[in-house]
């Protein structure tokens, strides 16, 4: 075999690895489905000297939104809810969208914009990285920091870190104070 034939193959070999690793093309055909519970409220301890405390009251949802698709068709609704503690958490109803390579969950200060004009807008300004995304199909939460400020976000968008790219997002309407 001629020396220049077996560097050829040598490097598309190198190369399809290569792609391999940054592109993950099995993602696209492999589900992850992630059913957690709806946060639950803070509940008092009980002592035993004391009568049963009251329950605490259950969380209140402070705004809300449906998700669009963007890259990857991506459907589903996302909440943020405010517990009895006043600690928020961010939560995803009824996910579904494409797995892909390092993929989270993102609250912005963008607004939404359908079709490819809204698929890079999510880093061109302020944003909180709730974490990498569990699972692409489900309910999941994604506890959010202690000085977390509602009213800096209007969106949230399920990014792609690796390629910048939103696979959907959603609106946020504020639904409570």
């Amino acid at each position: 075999m001629r020396p220049w034939l077996l560097g050829l193959l040598a490097a598309a070999l190198v190369a399809v690895a290569a792609g391999l690793y940054w592109f993950q093309p099995w993602r696209l055909w492999v589900d992850e489905t992630v059913q957690e519970d709806f946060p639950p409220a803070a509940a008092a301890p009980a002592t035993s000297s004391a009568p049963a405390p009251a329950p605490a009251p259950a969380p209140a949802e402070f705004a809300s939104g449906a998700l669009i698709s963007h890259e990857h068709g991506t459907s589903g609704t996302v909440r943020v809810v405010r517990g009895a503690d006043g600690k928020y958490v961010l939560r995803l109803e009824n996910l579904a969208t494409s797995s892909g390579p390092d993929v989270h969950v993102w609250l912005t200060d963008a607004a939404v914009k359908p079709g490819e004009d809204g698929w890079h807008v999510f880093d061109d300004g302020k944003y909180l990285d709730a974490g990498k995304l569990k699972g692409n199909k489900g309910n999941q939460n994604y506890p959010l920091p202690a000085d977390f400020d509602p009213a800096a976000y209007r969106s949230v968008s399920i990014w792609c870190d690796r390629f910048n790219v939103s696979f959907g997002a959603a609106e946020l309407t504020r639904t409570a104070a």
